[in-house]
């Protein structure tokens, strides 16, 4: 029996290089048909445990009220790194949303191996992603972030190129797909000449 491999556009991408920006990848291709990533608790949980956010083996338990928080600070961090990236002042529901959450109880780093712990290790993994959505916003690395030029993906991504010249969230993805669309460009560009 073979497994079932799950659908592509559901998988996690972890290309951000932020797990904040990881975390607003869980909706993708916005700029044109949605694809929710986080579908159902089972989707957060997994997402946790990719992310390396979650106590050990064990999925962590999320509730339907967890699934729904995550997606609000979700949006609210997409919206918040945005209004940051063109050097606007970031809405005050958004700022508010996200201080509310990463000042709550964050997770506890342990030796060994369970890396976390936390009394509602969900709702304390989301915390530390509004902090890292604080950290990055208000740091230099924020000079950084960019958006794939892919116009069908709408990953942001950490550039950390040395030249900062990165254009695509990862060559693996969006960078191979310019790079054939180009080639098949410019081979009928010279098959009609």
């Amino acid at each position: 029996m073979t497994a079932h491999s799950p659908d592509p556009d559901l998988v996690f991408p972890f290309i951000g290089g932020r797990p904040c920006l990881n975390f607003v990848a869980t909706l993708g291709k916005r700029h044109a048909t949605p694809k929710e990533r986080l579908p159902d608790t089972a989707a957060l949980a997994r997402w946790l445990t990719q992310a390396e956010l979650a106590a050990g083996e064990e999925p962590v338990r999320v509730s339907a009220r967890d699934l729904a928080d995550a997606r609000l600070l979700r949006e609210a961090v997409h919206r918040f790194v945005r209004a940051a990236m063109a050097g606007q002042a970031p809405d005050a529901a958004d700022v508010e949303l996200i201080n509310a959450t990463a000042a709550r109880p964050d997770l506890a780093p342990q030796w060994g191996a369970v890396r976390w712990t936390a009394r509602h290790p969900a709702r304390a993994a989301l915390a530390t992603v509004a902090r890292d959505a604080v950290l990055l916003a208000s740091g230099p690395l924020m000079a950084r972030v960019k958006e794939c030029e892919n116009p069908e993906c709408s990953l942001l991504f950490l550039d950390d190129s040395q030249a900062r010249r990165r254009r695509w969230c990862s060559m693996e993805r969006c960078g191979n797909l310019a790079k054939i669309a180009g080639y098949r460009s410019r081979s009928r560009a010279v098959g009609s000449a």
